[in-house]
């Protein structure tokens, strides 16, 4: 039995994720195409693989078995070509980077214009998804790298296969209507009253704005759900709500908003999340110092405020 890499990937995938639909999704094919694969890895096994369990498949004794090994040839393919990487010095090595919009119109530009510089040899492809969904594309391998965040009021839980790594410490800042608050500064209290402006209690910005309002003492009247701190933004300048905002959410703003500091100090921390395996990886440890490096460069604060 010969079975290609890519369909014991598919094999691997399966085991991890539960279903051929959420393999499909993950991996960017259609739910026929990954079937068609795992039949004929079924074919060359010569014994079944899987089972009808409800309207899915489970892996029977002898998928398991090969999903084992998968595991196991899968990783040593992996280490062989981080050795090459290596041997390369980074020359010709392409790191896949998650991010999501504020980052991405900040310090994306600014990141990848030193890590340029300092190291031609390496390219950066990003791919923009929402911060909550960064760290299971690291650890299933679609990314090599992506930024989270932890908030003061809502840090993340962690993640024993991945690494942590942060940057940079952005503060959290009200935004209200022009002229709507008589004050220079704000505390969370003062807002109380205000319709909000804030993304979903699923999203982790909206889960912690919401601790931090109840910690504040008041549950925060949400009229408006926006995902994107530039919809908030917009919203806000409207006069249809107040919101928070980060540092790298605040590049750009609309006019028709006071940007007012929070007595609360609140912040976030961003860093950078890899593979602990991939620890070694000197294309990975460039992009970590070329992202610090940049993120003094766009005026944020390093980690902790110092």
């Amino acid at each position: 039995m010969e079975p290609s890499l890519h369909r014991l990937r598919l094999l691997h995938e399966l085991e991890r994720r539960g279903t051929v639909t959420s393999v499909a999704a993950g991996l960017g094919y259609t739910v026929s195409a990954v079937s068609q694969q795992l039949s004929l890895l079924e074919r060359e096994a010569g014994t079944p693989l899987f089972e009808k369990r409800g309207r899915g498949l489970a892996l029977t004794e002898a998928g398991l078995v090969l999903a084992e090994h998968a595991r196991t040839i899968l990783s040593a393919v992996e280490d062989a070509g981080h050795a090459m990487e290596s041997a390369r010095a980074g020359v010709g090595t392409t790191l896949t980077a998650g991010v999501w919009a504020s980052v991405a119109t900040t310090l994306l530009p600014a990141g990848i214009a030193i890590l340029s510089r300092d190291h031609p040899g390496i390219v950066v492809r990003s791919r923009e998804l929402a911060p909550e969904d960064t760290t299971g594309a690291v650890r299933d391998g679609s990314l090599d790298l992506s930024f989270v965040l932890d908030y003061s009021s809502y840090a993340m839980a962690d993640v024993p296969d991945l690494v942590r790594l942060p940057i940079a410490q952005e503060t959290l800042h009200a935004v209200v209507p022009r002229g709507s608050m008589p004050s220079a500064q704000v505390s969370l209290s003062d807002l109380a009253g205000a319709p909000w402006v804030i993304a979903h209690p699923r999203s982790h910005f909206g889960r912690a704005v919401r601790i931090a309002c109840r910690d504040a003492g008041f549950e925060p009247e949400v009229r408006h759900e926006a995902g994107e701190q530039s919809t908030a933004l917009a919203l806000v300048a409207a006069g249809l709500g107040v919101t928070l905002a980060s540092d790298l959410g605040l590049s750009t703003f609309p006019a028709d908003v006071d940007v007012l500091p929070l007595t609360d100090g609140l912040t976030r921390t961003v860093s950078i999340t890899h593979r602990r395996r991939d620890a070694r990886r000197r294309p990975l440890q460039a992009f970590v110092a070329a992202f610090t490096a940049a993120a003094r460069e766009v005026g944020l604060d390093p980690p902790g405020g110092v």
